[in-house]
């Protein structure tokens, strides 16, 4: 009996610690109801049925809201979510009947009685890293209320901006521009003058898709820029009633600008609005270009130019929820831009037909002016509860006409070169519908697909007269309409397998180009093409605060306007410019491997990639039979690059925040059309290479009296193109800032200079041509100090979100749940 009473007891006890040592992995993810959005950093415990004593299990969601942990045990148990400012969440959960355990979206509410009495101060995370993308939340840097969006830029992972305000992503500049997840054409055509006077507090988000996916357009080789706008969803609780809005404005030797930014919700109505002004007058930057023949013929030309540039944009967003199962968006937004530039020059010309040589100055001036419209409305109907499942409908509008002028005077004539004094007016115009219509559906736990067609109509005309001595020269002027037209499908999937992600697309473009000169010395032409696009990015988590992901996707290139226009740019009596109509559409393929680490503390991106295309359009230069420089465009390159990019993010102190940006490439480029003597290869092809890198590293620190500084140097080395290189750039930016009246006042100045002599940046380029060596020297005035005051107001629980510094106490709270977490132990 006693043996029998043993082998029961040894069974038992047997069996319970098989059960408790069985797992499963629970998964899900932990949404803000208010504002539809993933909970960063959430606490997540797991107790037995009824207890609440001691968790058996205890982790924390990572910055996208999401959590996927092994928990031993079977039977009934309470799952607790937690969160500073929300309400506590207890849900019940059965382990051991199925594994893995979806929970599928969890939504947290605010808490009413926090809200009333205790500020709240916990803080979002300044990145949120994901495999294929990556997001710069500026609604929560400090700077954001005295920076602009081009400053801002200058922090985001994988975007460069040099020292003239050139925009590069992934170390390219052929990246598209969208606007709360829709291409804006007014963003693309001059990203830097926009960003330049838009105020980084309009913006909640920025966001790096270096692999956008099969839903988005194939076109960008280096993937898309994403502004996300700072408004209200019209999806949030309409206990959210109310406004909000800052007032901005600033002064500084290089420019002058305000802004008013409003937005709220009343009821089943969002809505926002921006109003921004702007006047930008960078300096005096002077060029010296030196350019040796193999003839002997020499050119020097020294060049002072001076730009100014009134700029001027609004938009309106509204939202409306029908019902809970529906919403529908109107977008609206108009910018003015009039750019004067003003210029003299110089030039010697010596050696060969010039003989011991002549000289001859000229005085240029352009003015371009722009204004763009830009709107859209976009319905969505959901069919399921947890809005897994949705049919959304957009259409876009955008026009955008502009006008350029340019003169160029001599005031002396010659017999060797054409000196007459010239005037040409170039008015263009371009018109853009899209009709787009998609649909994802769940398919199984976890699982999803994700459907759609997209049909762009564009068309664009370009009016270029020119005029010599005040005269219409019909033989160089050019009239023509461009239209292209894209009708595209596109079907994507996205599994999660536990610890595996994956998602894979496949997207198809139709092109349809047609081009019909009215008068100048191209031919009419039509042509027709399509490309198959695919993407792939798979995923592996590490651990609840790391991922390993590895990516591939095909990006496109169409050649727009100024690429294939063939008009002939006389303005310089010793070259000449033009497009070149015959361009193929270029197609980049893109592979990386990305590692995500993060805690409460520490962020970190690095990113392997590498890219490769045959028929790469690129600028080039040769001398033709009359001695004038030409400069155009050909698919006539093969390149390749391969690069490692960095992010770090570390909270040294409650008070401490450092940063590093940083990229290093190394650039393979050929040619076996273009006929170089400095080629070393035997089939005449020409080619360059070499590494270039990017570093931005800088501080934020809390100071006494709750000042806050930032301070950040940048500095890029050289790049290269087929035929030289240009040169690298050194700089550095401080600001200085203080909060008061409850941190509804923002106070600051701002600097940036350049590392040059006098606060400049010096930027050298040098280009080998066939039978040519140019060399160039560029003087850039950077320097600058800017005095910025800000102003929060509205009724609105949102603003004081949106809007607060919490660097101390987002310290403390992180390191207490961390604390939490290492006290969890065997004797759970």
């Amino acid at each position: 009996m006693k043996q029998i009473r043993f082998f029961l007891v040894t069974m038992m006890l047997t069996l319970s610690a098989v059960v408790m040592a069985q797992k499963t992995t629970v998964s899900g993810v932990l949404m803000d109801k208010t504002l539809n959005e993933g909970e960063p950093f959430a606490t997540v415990r797991v107790f037995k049925a009824g207890k609440s004593d001691k968790p058996i299990a205890m982790f924390i969601t990572d910055e996208n809201g999401h959590f996927l942990q092994e928990v031993k045990g079977k039977g009934k148990f309470d799952i607790v979510f937690s969160s500073v400012g929300k309400e506590e969440l207890r849900q019940s959960i059965e382990l051991g009947k199925e594994t893995p355990l979806d929970l599928g979206t969890i939504f947290m509410k605010e808490n009413e009685t926090m809200l009333k009495g205790v500020e709240i101060v916990a803080q979002k995370p300044l990145v949120k890293m994901e495999v294929d993308k990556m997001s710069y939340n500026v609604a929560e840097d400090e700077d954001s209320k005295s920076n602009t969006v081009l400053d801002m830029l200058r922090k985001v992972p994988m975007v460069t901006v040099d020292g003239q305000d050139n925009i590069t992503v992934n170390g390219s500049s052929s990246f598209k521009v969208y606007v709360d997840g829709m291409p804006n054409v007014m963003f693309s055509s001059n990203p830097s003058m926009v960003f330049k006077s838009m105020p980084a507090s309009a913006v909640k988000s920025i966001e790096v898709m270096t692999n956008p996916g099969a839903k988005y357009d194939a076109e960008g080789a280096a993937g898309v820029l994403n502004i996300v706008m700072n408004k209200q969803n019209p999806q949030a609780a309409q206990s959210m009633n109310g406004y909000n809005g800052t007032v901005r404005a600033s002064a500084g030797n290089k420019q002058l600008g305000g802004s008013l930014f409003l937005n709220g919700q009343q009821g089943k109505l969002s809505y926002s609005a921006n109003v921004m002004t702007s006047y930008n007058k960078p300096g005096n930057t002077t060029t010296e270009m030196e350019q040796i023949q193999d003839n002997g013929t020499t050119q020097l030309m020294t060049s002072s130019n001076n730009v100014k540039t009134p700029f001027t944009m609004g938009s309106l967003t509204l939202g409306y929820q029908l019902d809970s199962m529906s919403v529908l968006n109107l977008t609206a937004q108009v910018n003015s831009m009039n750019m004067k530039s003003t210029g003299t020059s110089n030039t010697i010309m010596g050696g060969s037909a010039y003989g011991d040589g002549f000289s001859y100055g000229s005085t240029t001036e352009m003015k371009n002016s722009r204004t763009s419209f830009s709107g859209s409305i976009d319905y969505q109907r959901f069919f399921n509860k947890e809005h897994t499942q949705s049919l959304a409908l957009t259409y876009q509008l955008n026009y955008s006409p502009a006008t350029t002028e340019m003169t160029n005077n001599f005031g002396t004539t010659s017999s060797i070169i054409d000196l007459t004094n010239r005037y040409s007016e170039n008015k263009d115009k371009t018109t853009n519908h899209i009709f787009q219509l998609d649909y994802t559906m769940p398919l199984a736990q976890g699982q999803t697909l994700s459907v759609g067609s997209k049909l762009q109509l564009h068309d664009a005309t370009s009016d270029a007269k020119y005029y010599l001595k005040g005269t219409y020269d019909p033989n160089s002027s050019s009239d023509y309409e461009y239209k292209n037209s894209i009708l595209a499908g596109y079907g994507e999937y996205v599994g999660n397998f536990g610890k595996f992600g994956l998602k894979a697309g496949l997207r198809y473009e139709y092109t349809w180009q047609d081009v019909e000169y009215h008068l100048g010395n191209g031919q009419d032409f039509s042509t027709s093409y399509g490309s198959l696009v695919p993407t792939a990015s798979m995923q592996y988590t590490i651990s609840q605060g790391s991922n390993l992901g590895l990516t591939y996707n095909m990006r496109i290139s169409r050649p727009g306007i100024s690429y294939l226009n063939p008009y002939v740019d006389k303005t310089n009596p010793i070259a000449l410019s033009y497009g070149n109509p015959d361009l193929d559409v270029e197609k980049a393929h893109n592979v990386s491997l990305v590692y995500n680490a993060f805690t409460s503390k520490l962020m970190v991106n690095l990113n392997l990639h590498h890219n490769f295309v045959d028929n790469a359009i690129s600028q080039y230069s040769f001398y033709d039979n009359d001695n004038l420089l030409n400069t155009t465009y050909g698919n006539v390159v093969k390149s390749h690059q391969t690069g490692l990019s960095g992010y770090v993010n570390y909270l040294l102190t409650k008070d401490t925040r450092i940063f590093f940006n940083g990229g290093l490439n190394y650039t393979d480029l050929r040619s076996t059309a273009l006929d170089q003597k400095r080629s070393a290869s035997p089939l005449g092809s020409s080619k360059n290479s070499g590494w270039t890198a990017n570093i931005m590293a800088g501080i934020q620190q809390t100071l006494p009296w709750n000042l806050k500084l930032s301070a950040f140097a940048i500095t890029s080395t050289k790049s290269y193109t087929l035929q030289g290189y240009s040169g690298g750039f050194n700089l550095v930016t401080a600001s200085l800032s203080k909060s008061l009246l409850k941190d509804k006042l923002n106070l600051s100045v701002s600097g940036m200079m350049g590392l040059n002599k006098g606060g400049n940046i010096n930027i050298n380029t040098s280009s080998r041509g066939k039978d040519f060596t140019s060399n160039t020297s560029i003087k850039v005035p950077i320097y600058g100090v800017t005095f910025t005051v800000s102003y929060t107001f509205g009724n609105s629980r949102m603003s004081q979100k949106q809007h607060q510094s919490r660097v101390q106490n987002d310290f403390i709270e992180q390191q207490s749940q961390g604390e939490m977490l290492n006290s969890i132990g065997s004797d759970m």
